[in-house]
């Protein structure tokens, strides 16, 4: 018996959806989500009092190659990164 079936679509591989990336199966990136965790919980869920814990586990999963790199600004976080660079220069 045959496994082709006239008509039948080929699968074709797709890259994942921006956002979707591997799990950090090694712990890399273990401290900067824990450390995310406990501030949204601190804070009753609320991400805008978290965006630097945020920030240090993104630019953790970015340098250990867990997510494409990306410019601050396009993440939302350019107001951040702006700080970051004042609090190095001082």
């Amino acid at each position: 018996m045959s496994t082709m079936t006239f008509g039948q679509k080929s699968f074709t591989p797709t890259p994942p959806d921006k956002g979707s990336f591997p799990l950090d199966h090694e712990g890399h990136c273990k401290i900067p989500m824990l450390k995310y965790m406990i501030c949204l919980k601190e804070h009753k869920n609320d991400n805008s009092a978290c965006r630097k814990e945020a920030k240090d586990y993104l630019g953790c999963r970015m340098d250990n190659s867990l997510m494409a790199k990306e410019d601050w600004s396009k993440l939302g976080y350019a107001d951040l990164e702006n700080d970051s660079k004042m609090s190095k220069n001082n």
